[in-house]
């Protein structure tokens, strides 16, 4: 046994080393490997740039020129403007609201001014310096978001409940979820904002709203006469049990037996409590009352303006719009384009 062992400890020795080799091996050619590639991005970097920096001067030249035709274009444009107006409608009038404005985006958009004079009650001029009309979601909070979201899940079975998050929800919400909508106008007149309100009101018009909002007036009626039904029966009640009490204390005392002091103090504590009981029933019918009248007086149109359009419109600046910007761009661009079109072009031509 003794003498095999140096042999075996040469033996591992020898395995070690040749890992060890192989392993450097592989790591060397990994480096290689990846300063390759990094040679092969460097150089086409340069090769990319140097024709860029070969003719600096010239693609200098065309950008400022771009950009000095651009700022002239800026200059001498039109300006936009826009305002923006918030509105919660009732009794589902959002659906008419959202399809009167797309179609009104699209009457702008095919330039058919007519109906929208008609409906705004413009001029031709006023019609034609509308750009757009847009609508939107209102503005909501995260914690109207998450009621929104509990109500929904409350009208789901279980097992959709559980395969729907809070993510996937707002995601999938569509422009009819809000309840509050945004209404964006883009002209260029600043002071025709105001005048467009008027108009977009018809947009709420429907008889489907109409119908719903004259059912609800219905039962508000209906339910206002029952109340005032029942306090006058309160009061009739209270008129006539105060006489039976009466009339009970007159026979006492009639009969001779008198009342002692213990029963007058019975009496009066029967008729405070029944008093009291009557009392606060006519109470919560006249709080009834007011709580109908008031939702009646809250929601007694098609919608409410939680906020309408300025006086004068903001100017609005698009960055997408400021050819001072742009014009350069899409020099350089275009240049660009041009010298790789070129290079093809020359390369597929001598290629044999």
């Amino acid at each position: 046994m003794s003498e095999n062992s140096p042999k075996n400890n040469a033996s591992d020795e020898i395995d070690l080393l040749v890992i060890f080799n192989q392993l450097g091996k592989s790591v060397n050619k990994v480096y290689k490997a990846f300063m390759s590639v990094l040679k092969s991005l460097f150089s086409m970097l340069i090769y990319a740039l140097k024709p860029i920096v070969n003719n600096i001067i010239v693609i200098v030249i065309l950008m400022v020129v771009a950009g000095g035709v651009g700022y002239a274009i800026d200059r001498t444009k039109e300006p936009v403007y826009m305002s923006q107006m918030i509105v919660r409608p009732y009794f589902e009038s959002k659906y008419p609201l959202v399809n009167n404005i797309i179609m009104y985006n699209a009457l702008l958009k095919d330039r058919d001014y007519e109906e929208i004079k008609e409906v705004f009650g413009l001029t031709t001029e006023e019609a034609e310096s509308i750009i757009s009309i847009n609508i939107a979601q209102g503005p909501e909070t995260d914690n109207y978001k998450l009621v929104k979201y509990t109500r929904f899940l409350k009208s789901l079975d279980s097992v959709n409940t559980i395969k729907l998050s809070y993510d996937d929800y707002i995601k999938n919400r569509s422009i009819y979820n809000g309840e509050i909508f945004e209404i964006e106008v883009f002209s260029t007149n600043k002071t025709i904002f105001r005048a467009l309100e008027e108009g977009l009101k018809l947009s709420f018009q429907n008889s489907n709203s109409l119908k719903l909002k004259q059912k609800r007036d219905s039962l508000i009626s209906i339910d206002k006469v029952r109340i005032s039904n029942s306090i006058k029966e309160v009061d009739s009640l209270k008129k006539v049990y105060i006489d039976v009490i009466k009339e009970e204390s007159s026979a006492e005392n009639v009969s001779g037996r008198g009342v002692s002091t213990e029963g007058l103090s019975l009496i009066q504590e029967r008729i405070n409590t029944r008093e009291y009981d009557l009392l606060e029933k006519q109470m919560k019918l006249r709080d009834e009352f007011s709580e109908l009248e008031s939702k009646e007086v809250q929601v007694d149109g098609m919608f409410d303006t939680v906020s309408g359009f300025q006086e004068r419109g903001t100017k609005y600046v698009n960055i997408y719009r400021i050819y001072t910007i742009i014009l350069p761009i899409l020099t350089f661009l275009l240049l660009i384009f041009g010298y790789i079109f070129f290079k093809s072009f020359k390369f597929i031509k001598e290629y044999e």
